[in-house]
């Protein structure tokens, strides 16, 4: 394979998820491997200071190639970390022969361009248990654990615990300097997050327990006037969406790789089904919350990810990505050059 062949491939991965959108990897080629990078270029010091996140971020990235080459027809093997000498090398995704493509091969390679995140709130249908457990199922694989926030003790515990960490956030001058920082005004930008696509209103005044990031926080001001209402206008239906908890036993970089591809691998099942989620990750985002989080919950290992999911209102549209060029270089090759 050159570099024609492995560009769509990699392309497919460039479509996972990443905090912010900040998309922090590089790729390289070679025949018959792509050799996947963290990028420290693009990293969060106020929200993300150790990098987890980031990790994770390209877990999914691995896992979104680790798809597209079954989608294509090749048989894929993973390394994590195998070089001591070069800590950013997360992953290299070897060929190992042909695959037969199955059903859930193509499905799961289609819902690539239509995965999104969607902030909104979803529509009162429940997520049937049935694709939870197969979620769970799916995790499992990885050596990652899936669980749903269920009781009422549990819930109050992580909403209580996301609150204050959102809290946190929002009075932190380097947190919001850098929440600023990936803002982006044009929809058709390459990286960070659209204003499109973040809730327009307080996401803590919607009628939801679990609320979403809020991406303006430090645009609004206190004297902003309240959107009037009808007195006659019935009450809004209170969201009530599936959150899992996704977790490790470990917690060093290749439980993180782990736990990004879990996540990539349950967002492109959850897609090819119509249901969409949102990352609910300020209580991982601090120490003292993601921690209280495992007391709270009696968590047997580390939690990685948070996430809300649902069906969606209205059907949604991906963000924008760099272009291949700027993230893939062939092995010993000149590194990418941002455009």
């Amino acid at each position: 394979m050159d570099t024609q062949d492995w560009a769509p491939l990699v392309e497919a991965a460039t479509r996972a998820p990443s905090i912010h959108n900040t998309q922090p990897w590089t790729f390289s080629w070679s025949p018959d491997r792509v050799e996947v990078f963290l990028d420290r270029a693009r990293s969060l010091p106020a929200v993300d200071p150790t990098g987890r996140q980031q990790v994770v971020s390209c877990g999914s990235a691995v896992e979104f190639l680790v798809v597209a080459l079954r989608a294509a027809g090749w048989s894929p093997q993973v390394a994590l970390l195998p070089d001591r000498e070069r800590p950013d090398l997360l992953a290299v995704v070897s060929v190992a022969g042909r695959h037969e493509v199955t059903a859930e091969d193509r499905a799961l390679v289609d819902a690539i361009d239509r995965r999104h995140t969607e902030r909104a709130p979803f529509l009162p249908r429940v997520v049937p248990a049935e694709l939870v457990d197969r979620w769970q199922a799916a995790g499992e694989e990885l050596g990652v654990w899936v669980e749903p926030i269920v009781g009422e003790d549990a819930e109050l515990a992580t909403v209580s615990l996301l609150a204050r960490a959102e809290d946190v956030e929002e009075h932190d001058p380097a947190y919001l300097a850098e929440l600023q920082r990936w803002l982006r005004t044009d929809q058709d930008a390459p990286d960070g997050v659209p204003v499109a696509a973040v809730p327009g209103a307080d996401p803590a005044g919607r009628a939801s327990n679990w609320v979403v990031r809020d991406f303006l926080a430090g645009r609004r001001t206190d004297d902003q006037p309240a959107q009037p209402g009808s007195t006659d206008a019935p009450p809004p239906v209170v969201e009530r969406p599936t959150v899992l908890l996704l977790g490790t036993v470990g917690d060093d970089r290749v439980a993180w790789v782990q736990a990004g591809r879990a996540l990539g691998r349950l967002l492109l099942l959850a897609t090819s089904v119509g249901v969409a989620a949102s990352p609910l990750t300020q209580a991982l985002d601090w120490p003292g919350t993601r921690v209280g989080l495992g007391v709270r919950l009696s968590l047997v290992g580390h939690p990685q990810m948070l996430l809300r999911m649902g069906y969606p209102a209205t059907p949604g549209s991906p963000t924008g990505r760099r272009p291949v060029g700027e993230v893939l270089r062939e092995s010993g090759g000149p590194a990418p050059v941002e455009g």
